[in-house]
């Protein structure tokens, strides 16, 4: 199956689970996976928010992204993933004048 977000409408989010500013996405979900290409703007971020019952892996296309992790701070640069897995916690932050464009993928985990 490909995937073409040049075919996918793009829906802009503000303030994304509690963070704030602009988040622009283009999304393909289903029952097993939301698969997200993304540009998270200057200043914005996303709301801390848990993994119960799924993992995310964010792949950093251009730009960098400071994660909140559990109680850690990260620094995710392009070219470089952050992982949280299922029972973790993190949030997104953008803390530079240029966008961060990312490949999400958060796939549901079944017990």
């Amino acid at each position: 199956m490909v995937i073409d977000f040049n075919n996918i409408p793009e829906e802009k989010k503000f303030n994304f689970k509690g963070g704030v500013g602009e988040l622009d996405s283009r999304d393909l979900i289903d029952e097993n996976n939301k698969i997200m290409f993304s540009t998270l703007k200057p200043g914005a971020s996303s709301g801390h928010h848990s993994h119960d019952g799924s993992s995310e892996i964010a792949y950093i296309i251009s730009g960098e992204a400071t994660f909140k992790y559990d109680d850690t701070e990260e620094v995710v640069k392009a070219g470089q993933v952050h992982y949280c897995p299922e029972g973790h916690n993190h949030s997104m932050h953008n803390r530079t004048q240029e966008d961060i464009v990312y490949l999400a993928i958060v796939p549901t985990h079944r017990k």
